[in-house]
Formats: C-alpha cells, sequence, structure tokens
C-alpha cells in the first residue's frame, strides 16, 4: 500500500513538473523571440545594406499600412516589417482600412491593397509591395532630406541617363533614381545655364567639341562651387581643354594595357582591373572590397601649382602601362616611350568655395578616365555599380549613405534541369507512394499472419 501511494505521489509531482515546464517554455516563447533563417540565399534575413540604412535611423520610423479586414494580408505585412523591427525597435506600425477614409486615400494617392506609407523626420515615402529592396531605396529617399538633382549634359552624342543602348548609362541612372535622386537630361543649348538646384553635374563621355558658350556655363557653374562628375575615354573629343586647365587636370595620350584579366578568362588587354589592394585612402573606397572593370581608360594627370586638393581615387597596378601604339595584334610594353604603372584611373578634386549666400562650403569634383565602366554593358560587373554609387554620394555630400552597399535581388527561384525534374516527379508521385504501400501492405501481412 505504500508503495502504491508512493507511486501516486512520485506520478503526480512529475505531472506538477511537466505542466510547470510547459507553462515556463510558453512564457518564455512570448517574451523572448528567436528566429532562424533556413533558407540557402537567407531570403527571410535582412541583407547587410539594409542593415546598414537601419543603423543610419536614428529617428523613429512610423509606418502606415493601408490593408483591408484581410487577416492573411495583415499578416503578411506584419512579418515583412517585423524583419525590420528585429533591428531597428523604434519601428511602428499601425493598419488603416482603407474603405473607412476614402478621402484620405485620394488625398495620399493610395492605390494599392496593403500599401505602405513611411514616415520619417516630417517626410514621407510610399512602398508598394512587400520588397525588402523597394523597403529600403524608399527609406534612403527619406534619409536624404532634400531632393538631388543630378544634370546629365546631352546634345554632343553623350551616354544618355535613360538610354537602354550598351554605350548608354540607363541602368545606372535608375538605380540612382531608386536610392532618391532626381536625373535630369540638360541641353545647354536650350537652357544657356545649368540650374542652380543642381547637386551634381554628369560629363559622360561627350563625342562632339561642345560650343564656346557652353564651356563659358560650365565653367561658371564650377567657379560658382558646383560639383562635377566627369566621365571621360581616351583620346577626348570634347574640346574641353579649357575646363580641364581651371580644374588643374590634363589626360595623358594612349590607353590603359593590364595583362592581369588574362589570369580570370579576360582575353582582352585594354580591360583594366583595380582590386581592393589598389584603392587609395579615400572616403568613396573606405570598405569597398569590390574588383571594378575599365574598359579602355586613359590615365589623367595633376599639373603641378593646381589650386585644388587633389587625391588619387583609383590607381591601376604596376605591371600596367600606358599603350602609344596600335592595339591591333600582340601589345608589348616600350619602356623608352610608355608609361608604367600605376597610372591615375580616376582623381577626386576639393576646395573651400562661398556660396551666394556667403556660407562656406566643400565643392566636390570626381574625373575617371573611362565612361564604359558605368554603361548598361559593363555596370552589372562586381563592384562597378556600387563604385558608381558611391561617387554620387560624396559629390552629393550624403557621406553617411557612402559605405552602404548596393543591395542586390535575393534568389527566390529554384532553377532545375529537366532531368532533376523528371526524377523528383517519378520520385514523389510514384515510387514514394508505392513504397508506403508496400511497406503498410507487407506489415499488415504480417500480423495477419501472427
Amino acid at each position: 500500500m505504500n508503495k502504491q501511494k508512493q507511486f501516486k505521489l512520485i506520478s503526480l509531482a512529475n505531472l506538477l513538473l511537466l505542466l510547470l515546464a510547459y507553462g515556463l517554455i510558453a512564457w518564455f516563447s512570448v517574451r523572448y523571440q528567436m528566429t532562424t533563417d533556413l533558407t540557402h540565399t537567407g531570403r527571410h534575413t535582412l541583407s547587410e545594406a539594409s542593415r546598414q540604412v537601419l543603423a543610419e535611423t536614428s529617428m523613429p520610423l512610423s509606418i502606415s499600412a493601408y490593408a483591408r479586414e484581410d487577416s492573411e494580408l495583415r499578416l503578411l505585412i506584419r512579418n515583412f516589417i517585423a524583419k525590420f523591427q528585429r533591428h531597428k525597435t523604434d519601428i511602428t506600425l499601425q493598419f488603416v482600412n482603407p474603405d473607412s477614409v476614402p478621402d484620405e486615400i485620394r488625398e495620399l494617392g493610395i492605390n494599392v491593397n496593403g500599401e505602405l506609407i513611411l514616415r520619417y523626420d516630417g517626410r514621407s515615402e510610399h512602398v508598394r509591395s512587400e520588397n525588402e529592396q523597394e523597403f529600403i531605396n524608399a527609406l534612403q529617399r527619406l534619409l536624404r532630406g532634400s531632393e538631388r538633382w543630378l544634370a546629365f549634359l546631352v546634345g554632343h552624342g553623350e551616354r544618355h541617363p535613360v538610354g537602354k543602348a550598351n554605350h548608354d548609362l540607363g541602368e545606372w541612372a535608375q538605380q540612382l533614381k531608386h536610392r532618391g535622386y532626381k536625373v535630369h537630361p540638360l541641353n545647354l543649348v536650350e537652357t544657356a545655364a545649368i540650374p542652380d538646384n543642381t547637386a551634381v553635374l554628369v560629363i559622360a563621355s561627350p563625342l562632339v567639341s561642345l560650343l564656346q558658350g557652353e564651356l563659358e556655363s560650365i565653367q561658371q557653374y564650377l567657379s560658382d562651387g558646383g560639383n562635377l562628375l566627369w566621365l571621360t575615354d581616351p583620346n577626348d573629343p570634347s574640346g574641353m581643354t579649357s575646363i580641364a586647365d581651371f580644374l588643374g587636370i590634363e589626360f595623358a595620350a594612349g590607353v590603359v594595357i593590364d595583362t592581369a584579366g588574362q589570369h580570370v578568362g579576360i582575353n582582352d588587354p585594354t580591360i583594366t582591373l583595380t582590386t581592393p589592394s589598389l584603392y587609395p585612402q579615400h572616403p568613396i573606397t573606405k570598405g569597398f572590397g569590390l574588383t571594378v572593370f575599365f574598359p579602355k581608360a586613359t590615365s589623367l594627370i595633376v599639373k603641378s601649382g593646381s589650386l585644388w586638393n587633389a587625391r588619387d581615387l583609383l590607381l591601376s597596378g604596376n605591371h600596367t602601362w600606358l599603350e602609344l601604339g596600335a592595339l591591333s595584334g600582340e601589345v608589348m610594353f616600350n619602356p623608352d616611350q610608355e608609361q608604367q604603372g600605376p597610372l591615375k584611373l580616376g582623381l577626386s578634386l576639393k576646395r573651400k568655395v562661398e556660396d551666394k549666400n556667403a556660407d562656406q562650403k566643400e565643392q566636390r569634383i570626381v574625373i575617371i578616365g573611362d565612361g564604359d565602366f558605368l554603361s548598361n554593358t559593363y555596370v552589372g560587373n562586381s563592384g562597378n555599380l556600387e563604385l558608381g554609387v558611391r561617387i554620387i554620394n560624396w559629390l552629393s555630400n550624403d557621406d553617411n549613405l557612402i559605405s552602404i552597399p548596393v543591395s542586390s535581388v535575393r534568389d527566390a527561384k529554384l532553377e532545375v534541369s529537366q532531368i532533376s525534374l523528371g526524377i523528383l516527379a517519378v520520385t514523389f508521385l510514384f515510387a514514394l507512394p508505392l513504397i508506403f504501400i508496400t511497406s503498410g501492405l507487407f506489415i499488415w501481412w504480417r500480423r495477419k499472419k501472427l
């Protein structure tokens, strides 16, 4: 009898302990959350670029989700925003039923069920899909505060900012638009002057000489403290010698030859590779760890006595040289006539100037001896796009956004061959069901026999 009582007491104690353990597990699961992303590409985890953007947001971010009383849609939005809330705790989310506030919907221009409005520091942006890159791009636009106008010089055969040809800059310009920049083609024959609200003037490889009046407009813009990105190519035909003189630079004759590409399957010696070990100390390249491709580049020279603070931005390796001869056949280095690397592929210039309000500001210029590296053909190679975005961030004085890497679209699609699809179909549609049926029949037969 005593043993039975002891057994009952032990059983009761075990039950109470089990219930207590269940209660503690439930309490801990509510109070402390832990998530694990088991996908191969980590598409349920914020990218490093997204985390860096969130780290730059020092003020609270409020999000209004205009979604109807649909539990599945609202749960999807809540889970999407939760990824960001885990890294920034002062993100608040509220749901608004668009059917209950029709006047507000018309005023805000809401046209998608589930559309988000991000509000930060008195500004707002719309996000129309649960896409991390779109969300982060909207947040970057909020961080910029004011509009940044990029004026692209056109009318002389330049690489066009909205063009789709291989040599144009359409893809790069589109990425800049996503990050809050306003891209505007500028024809100086039509406007006669560069607008005062231009954050950066971009001159991208003109193919014909500029008119004297256009050169005077550009020089006046620079004299007034305007920022400039100048992309040029070997044997530049633009006739902008006066602008180069004003900046205290000149372009070397010849094309940079780089034989290092042969080791990675690049047989064209006119494609110059710059790697992280070749980047000088500069805010644009700080923490930049990607290789950049420069097809058919030229070298830059800083004149002595320049009034600008000139710094090397991009250098070629010691094995490169400036080829002065023909590029046909086998190209060989001639030490008697040709300059050996390292060569200056890119320069940055700075100086202090007074704006129209007599306030001191820093004028910034970047000159690159190649325009192809940001063209539609090459902008997707390795670090070309990120370098292009970094340059514009620095020129527009958005220094806090320079080091934020360009986020790429994550793989959300499984691609398999037809043979693999056939094997999967046979396995799951026929083989596994047959194995289960056979094992079930065998177990039934054994039990019946026993």
